[in-house]
């Protein structure tokens, strides 16, 4: 599948998608909420997502007073990963007791709309749903000690503040999306 992408200054596309919680997700809601919303895809069985999980947790925690809210999609292709599937997502999310909502994205539409690369790939939207940064949540999977550059933390801060981002994009680290064949 070929991925269509949001460009940076462009606006993120809505989506409208279960989560394990048993709602429906419309990203629009969380807009009108939220001064800044983090829209990550991830899914149960890649060793970047597992390593990254607690970092996630952790941005959530330490931003979401300022109004930020994270949200998990996974968009990968349960035949092939079985691992995946919307009902293995809700042990996976209930052992890592992650604390934002995890949705799933079925078609893969919305994993295409963005320009979703990997697991994880992170993109950050303003309040008016326009996309200000994307890529790496930060510069070492492995290890949060010692992480130089917190790409994600620093981009949600500067738009908290209404400053402007840089880098506005940087290379996703983690597993590719697992597309479903055509």
């Amino acid at each position: 599948m070929d991925t269509i992408g949001t460009q940076i200054g462009g606006y993120a596309p809505d989506f409208e998608l279960p989560g394990i919680d048993g709602s429906v997700h419309h990203l629009a809601r969380y807009l009108e909420q939220s001064h800044a919303v983090v829209v990550v895809f991830m899914c149960n069985h890649c060793p970047y997502v597992k390593m990254y999980v607690d970092r996630l947790k952790q941005i959530q925690s330490d931003f979401e007073g300022q109004g930020l809210t994270l949200i998990g999609i996974n968009p990968n292709d349960a035949e092939q990963f079985p691992e995946d599937s919307f009902e293995k997502m809700k042990p996976f999310a209930a052992g890592n007791q992650i604390n934002f909502p995890y949705i799933r994205d079925v078609t893969q539409e919305v994993a295409n709309a963005f320009g979703a690369k990997k697991t994880p790939h992170v993109f950050l939207l303003n309040q008016q749903g326009v996309l200000c940064y994307n890529g790496a949540i930060d510069d070492n999977p492995e290890d949060s000690k010692p992480v130089k550059t917190n790409y994600l933390r620093d981009a949600i801060a500067r738009v908290l503040a209404g400053e402007a981002i840089a880098p506005t994009s940087t290379d996703p680290i983690g597993c590719s999306i697992k597309w479903r064949n055509s």
